[in-house]
């Protein structure tokens, strides 16, 4: 029995994917441990491995890259040979793959008496074009060697048929479809390309999806970038569903405050000074001291369990790290941000950032974090309100430092760098008092930096 392959769960409250990418061809055998595709979850791109070996057969109509897909959904199958892979209705079985070719012939003489109205006679390509051609094989009399239905008598049947035009095009598809792939047929009557003007790239001139977007492309039938259609696909669709999440599920209330950011610049200029690699940045400094104010105050670092929070463990304090990249906003998670040294959580969120942006977040990334850190300091941001990342229930918006004019307590007024604290708070959970108190803490903490880190262990 043909095993399905299904879009998996890669995090407890994912209930969809972003489809990546197939890693191996329809056709092509698979054994366990192998890559079949890859999957865009909450925030990670991963690699799926095969859990079962056999024949790998994908649908001409199976997922585009990009696009979005329930957790569950089949999306294609692992069979052995001579098996009958339960393809939907009206698509392909296979591409005109050597895998196919080489087990036609038992297939067509072992399945003769399916029932399913593809006839005892047919070879899978017969059956395939039939499916096309909308013609059925049972009303069909085959011409072959002991009454076997070939190619010339479907393409006959399909002749009789009212849609001329429709039959046209589908012969023209059954001809050419051991020379392109699901996906290219399926681009190509998208935007209308007619794939006898198609230079294929892929092996023996196979026709790939690529060579029919630059057909369409160059031909003007593909729809104009200014149009802006569909720009609530993929990752951003998934965004999108996130931001409504936490819209409908917290109540957020934002609070700022204002920080003395002068110690914090000049312990960062020592790091520079001592020629440490990598130099810690401004999020990773503020994620260390997080982590201590998260200890003395968990409150701030619950995250919703159905309809009840739970309180962060103190030894293994997990931050998230928003990212903005290409595709959208990733944020990765920092583990045990609490019990690593400054240097070492310097060295981890660079990582962590390099693959947010190249797409490549392994699992370590994508664990739950109980808080998030967001900065807009490198664009100019001076404040803003951040969107909590549920199921965390608050988030801190971190703005730019900017040199200031600072009234000092003998009523000097000195030059000093400055930064502003946005907290986003789930108010179902926190209350305005103890958001403040946190932010009060933190706030100290990041005015005496150094000493905080070096109770810390940083």
């Amino acid at each position: 029995m043909a095993v399905q392959i299904t879009i998996p769960r890669l995090g407890w409250s994912m209930e969809e994917g972003i489809f990546a990418g197939w890693r191996k061809p329809d056709g092509d055998f698979v054994s366990r441990g192998d890559v079949l595709f890859e999957l865009e979850g909450e925030k990670a791109l991963q690699e799926i491995e095969a859990v079962d070996e056999g024949t790998l057969r994908i649908s001409a109509d199976g997922p585009e890259v990009g696009a979005v897909l329930k957790v569950g959904a089949v999306i294609g199958w692992l069979t052995t040979a001579g098996e009958v892979w339960p393809a939907p209705a009206g698509s392909e079985q296979g591409s005109g793959s050597k895998a196919e070719s080489a087990a036609s012939e038992t297939e067509g003489e072992n399945e003769g008496q399916s029932g399913n109205g593809e006839g005892a006679s047919g070879s899978p390509a017969v059956r395939r074009m039939a499916r096309q051609l909308k013609v059925d094989l049972l009303r069909v009399v085959g011409t072959g060697r002991g009454g076997r239905i070939t190619e010339d008598d479907v393409r006959a049947a399909a002749g009789t048929q009212a849609n001329a035009v429709e039959v046209s095009e589908a012969v023209a598809t059954a001809d050419h479809g051991q020379k392109s792939t699901p996906r290219a047929r399926r681009a190509a009557r998208k935007h209308g390309v007619d794939l006898t003007t198609v230079r294929g790239t892929g092996s023996g001139g196979r026709i790939r999806e690529k060579d029919v977007l630059a057909a369409a492309t160059c031909s003007g039938q593909r729809t104009a970038v200014g149009a802006r259609s569909g720009v609530l696909k993929g990752r951003r669709a998934v965004i999108a569903r996130r931001m409504r999440e936490s819209r409908d599920r917290t109540v957020p209330v934002t609070i700022f405050r204002t920080v003395n950011a002068e110690n914090l610049a000049g312990l960062r200029k020592q790091f520079k000074a001592a020629g440490t690699t990598p130099v810690p940045a401004w999020h990773d400094l503020i994620a260390k001291l997080t982590a201590v104010c998260l200890v003395r105050h968990p409150l701030l670092g619950a995250r919703w369990a159905e309809d009840d929070v739970v309180l962060p463990d103190a030894e293994s304090i997990c931050i998230g790290l928003a990212v903005d990249t290409p595709e959208g906003l990733v944020v990765p998670a920092l583990q045990r941000v609490g019990q690593k040294s400054v240097l070492e959580l310097a060295r981890d969120s660079q990582a962590a950032i390099q693959r947010a942006r190249e797409g490549r977040l392994v699992a370590a990334d994508t664990a739950p974090a109980v808080f998030t850190i967001s900065s807009l300091g490198g664009l100019g941001i001076d404040a803003f309100t951040p969107v909590i990342n549920f199921p965390e229930t608050a988030i801190l918006g971190v703005g730019t430092i900017r040199r200031v004019a600072i009234v000092q307590e003998d009523d000097r007024i000195v030059v000093g760098q400055q930064l502003t604290l946005s907290l986003t708070f789930d108010h179902q959970v926190i209350d305005g008092a103890p958001a403040a108190r946190f932010l009060q803490d933190l706030a100290g903490l990041l005015e005496n930096p150094a000493a905080a880190l070096l109770v810390a262990g940083g």
